[in-house]
């Protein structure tokens, strides 16, 4: 009988969940909302909670199971099953995620942080097509990353690997959370896109409906900003062009140091779809070294929202040789 596999993937907003079967197929999925008060304390209980009550409503038992992976923010010790400094959870303790899991579902259980495990998602049934050596970027609130060199994820002698956002693409630009000047993040993420947007409105005297909209003080998205780009509005068109010149030039960094067979923009700004990735190629071809140009490829992700779940549900594959 094949055993199945849960995928979690834990959000400051949602958690996810997932059943899937060994070869990653999706067969169930629910979510909740992530519970972050009294220090985050509801988040684990719930997790717990929310699969046995699964399990039960779609009778299933716990030896059907090879065991369950999640995704997390913060920073995570996989051998102890950690998890410290998630500010976005209110974990600013170390929370022992493992022992509790294991224990209160009966299930083995491993995590690693959630961009790696929406790399080892779109790895597995994405974009990477399965590929041993696969960049993954992902930009949303913030800009995240998952590198995957052998087939197995870098997670660095700390586990800060992969943390492609904080790449320097503009030294002594904007200050980001982390205390550097002139990160990716700062430039690539939603946030920053509207940062920079707002910036150039400032110095903007042309006709542009970008710049009514920002002297207007009503709210701007990176949404608004690609859809009005694609309209031909000439400030949000600089904009987009200055955000695709860093991602070009984070994007060519990366590969020119790992050669990937494929470099995968995922999160929410890659929504801009083909719009986004033509620029950003173009720029990546300026600064890529020559045999990487011609041998690392650009490509959107394909999972979305599934990215986590799946790649977190690969995380649990490792207890198969193990019983």
């Amino acid at each position: 009988m094949a055993k199945k596999l849960i995928g979690v993937d834990l959000g400051g907003t949602t958690i996810k969940f997932a059943i899937l079967t060994e070869n990653g197929e999706i067969q169930q999925k629910w979510s909740l909302r992530t519970n972050i008060l009294d220090d985050g304390s509801h988040i684990v209980p719930d997790i717990i909670d929310s699969i046995n009550h699964h399990l039960d409503l779609y009778k299933m038992t716990r030896d059907q199971f090879i065991g369950i992976g999640m995704g997390t923010p913060g920073t995570i010790d996989r051998e102890k099953g950690t998890v410290i400094g998630a500010y976005n959870l209110n974990w600013k303790t170390t929370q022992n995620v493992k022992e509790q899991i294991e224990q209160g579902t009966g299930m083995q259980f491993a995590l690693d942080n959630d961009a790696n495990v929406a790399a080892l998602g779109e790895r597995w049934k994405g974009a990477g097509n399965e590929g041993d050596d696969v960049a993954f970027m992902t930009l949303g609130t913030g800009v995240g990353g998952g590198l995957i060199s052998n087939g197995k994820l870098i997670h660095g002698v700390v586990g800060a690997g992969g943390e492609v956002g904080h790449m320097i693409v503009k030294p002594d630009g904007y200050l980001c959370t982390c205390g550097n000047h002139g990160c990716l993040e700062q430039y690539a993420s939603a946030t920053g896109i509207v940062h920079i947007a707002q910036d150039k409105a400032e110095e903007y005297e042309g006709n542009s409906r970008l710049k009514a909209m920002i002297d207007n003080g009503d709210e701007i998205t990176a949404k608004i900003v690609f859809d009005l780009a694609k309209e031909n509005d000439y400030l949000a068109n600089t904009v987009v062009d200055e955000v695709c010149f860093y991602l070009g030039l984070a994007s060519a960094n990366l590969s020119n140091a790992l050669n990937p067979e494929y470099l995968v923009i995922g999160g929410g700004v890659s929504a801009a779809g083909e719009f986004l990735l033509k620029r950003v190629k173009q720029n990546f071809e300026k600064f890529a070294f020559p045999t990487v140009r011609t041998s690392t490829q650009l490509k959107l992700a394909e999972l979305g929202n599934d990215a986590g779940v799946i790649g977190a549900a690969s995380l649990a594959r490792q207890f198969v040789n193990e019983d």
